[in-house]
This record gives structure tokens, C-alpha cells and sequence, in this order.
């Protein structure tokens, strides 16, 4: 699985899963640059073949219903949608 990375302050082991067109997925990766937060990402709808069955099988352990953004913190903690009183909580 090809990851891009996005410089910040290491707040944890940090992947957001999204798509290249969701408005919501934008203004997760805008808050998590607000908030300094060095990530990892994903877009979905840009993987193929069997790169897209790895990421769809990973997202898949972490929000069965496949919904975007899905953040994964330190691969115990799941935010799904934008929550941004709760991505601020964690990540301030």
C-alpha cells in the first residue's frame, strides 16, 4: 500500500483513509495540518487492482461500512467522518 506522507509533529502512528473528491476528507487533511499533525494517507479512489484489494482489506478492519475519511491512530483508535471537536481533542 502506497502511502503519502505529510510532514508535521509525530502525535502517534496517524493514517487517513479518503478519497481524492470528498469535501470531507479535504477538510480533515486541512485540520490536520492546522493542527500540526505528521500523517500518512491514502486516497482510495486512485489505488488499482491489487493495491486497491490491500487497502480496501485494511480499511476494512477499522470501519467495516467503508466510509470516508476513516482515521487510524496508532492502530487502536478510529475516528470515521470529519469530528473536528474530536480530531481536536486528540490531536491537540
Amino acid at each position: 500500500m502506497e502511502l503519502t506522507h505529510v510532514d508535521g509533529t509525530n502525535k502517534g502512528d496517524v493514517l487517513l483513509f479518503a478519497l481524492s473528491t470528498c469535501q470531507w476528507c479535504k477538510k480533515t487533511r486541512a485540520l490536520l495540518e492546522e493542527l500540526d499533525v505528521e500523517y500518512d494517507y491514502v486516497y482510495v479512489d486512485l489505488t488499482m487492482g491489487d493495491e486497491r484489494k490491500e487497502v480496501i482489506n485494511e480499511l476494512e478492519k477499522w470501519n467495516p461500512s467503508l466510509s470516508f475519511p476513516t482515521i487510524v491512530i496508532n492502530k487502536e483508535k478510529t475516528i470515521i467522518g470529519f469530528k473536528e471537536e474530536e480530531i481536536k481533542e486528540v490531536f491537540s
